[in-house]
């Protein structure tokens, strides 16, 4: 069925929690393949997105087209389809194996969501801070899937501990420990030399990316731990983390995704003995929607010029590894940052 529930975690407070009445509520949308009692949200095709910029007094107008992947359908891969794969190929595969991506409403992690069911996730659970992108994006890919795969939305924040062990323990309650988690959660701002940069900002920007991946991470790893049972964690990191991006300058997005690469090393090296794999991804400049902005055309034009394959990664192209790091064909993988950017880092 299609329902709208709350989840509430119940724990002894600590005293920064004391102040707050209750742990904050989880909004939750799950659709199945018995999805019928209720019409799930609307989905929404646009063919083009309307954009207007202002600045100096002036006002730029734009359109951008809406990519035909938004529609196209997702294919499941079944169990039928499975057996007659060779062994090599079924060890890339997620058959049978429960994902959990934050940031899955949109973009990279969306994409994703999308590319481990079709290498055969059983349930794909999508938490995102964005309920009405959250909900039309489960029902999307609810649709998209021939509503053969349970989809589970979570309307949480990554920077709430409260809110992330609420939606974790509704994970619990309903599929166990997932097998794999991809924190793909997160902000950037560039543009802003260090000097000038808002503290709060930098708290913001720091509580997301780097604080965020490690409270979904340390909520996972303790539900693996607790049933013996091994996973694979994947942290999208940046090449940033690795170099100083030109020409914009945007300390505080570089530092946190280095923070988020040595996270993931050392979680890693701590975590090993108990099976969990802990990897990151590092993507180059990427032609997401947040780069799609008349702002960013001179910028990109020198990320292209600087990039030897000439061309921003496409939204799926992170799609294939992510696969890989979540499969078992990655097995004596961890630790590892790869970094997938055209060979932009090469110069």
């Amino acid at each position: 069925m299609f329902a709208r529930t709350v989840f509430r975690a119940s724990k002894v407070a600590t005293p920064s929690q004391i102040a707050r009445a209750s742990l904050p509520k989880v909004a939750r949308a799950t659709f199945t393949a018995s999805t019928r009692r209720c019409t799930p949200p609307e989905v929404i095709a646009e063919k083009e997105v309307m954009q207007s910029s202002y600045s100096g007094g002036e006002v730029q107008r734009s359109t951008i087209i809406v990519g035909e992947e938004a529609s196209q359908k997702v294919s499941p891969l079944t169990q039928n389809v499975y057996n007659t794969m060779p062994k090599t190929m079924q060890s890339l595969s997620l058959m049978g194996k429960t994902v959990v991506v934050t940031g899955g409403a949109r973009g990279l992690g969306n994409s994703i969501a999308k590319a481990c069911i079709e290498a055969g996730a059983k349930n794909m659970i999508l938490f995102d801070a964005n309920q009405e992108l959250g909900d039309i994006s489960a029902a999307e890919l609810h649709e998209q899937t021939g509503s053969t795969i349970p989809i589970d939305f979570f309307k949480v924040d990554v920077r709430d501990a409260g809110a992330v062990e609420s939606g974790m323990k509704a994970v619990l309650e309903k599929y166990g420990a997932p097998d794999v988690l991809i924190n793909s959660a997160g902000i950037a701002d560039s543009n802003i030399p260090a000097e000038t940069y808002d503290l709060e900002m930098w708290r913001r920007l720091i509580d997301i990316n780097l604080t965020g991946s490690f409270m979904v991470s340390q909520a996972v790893g303790r539900a693996l731990m607790a049933e013996n049972k091994p996973g694979s964690i994947i942290l999208v990191a940046s090449m940033s983390g690795s170099i100083v991006n030109y020409p914009q300058e945007q300390s505080c997005y570089n530092a946190s995704k280095a923070g988020v690469i040595q996270l993931g090393k050392s979680l890693a090296a701590e975590w090993a003995k108990y099976g969990i794999r802990v990897n990151c991804i590092s993507p180059g400049y990427m032609d997401t929607a947040l780069n799609n902005v008349p702002a960013l055309d001179a910028q990109k034009k020198i990320w292209k010029s600087l990039t030897p394959q000439k061309r921003l990664g496409a939204v799926d192209d992170l799609n294939g590894l992510a696969v890989l790091l979540a499969s078992d064909a990655s097995a004596f993988m961890t630790g590892s940052n790869v970094i997938i950017d055209g060979g932009y880092t090469l110069y």
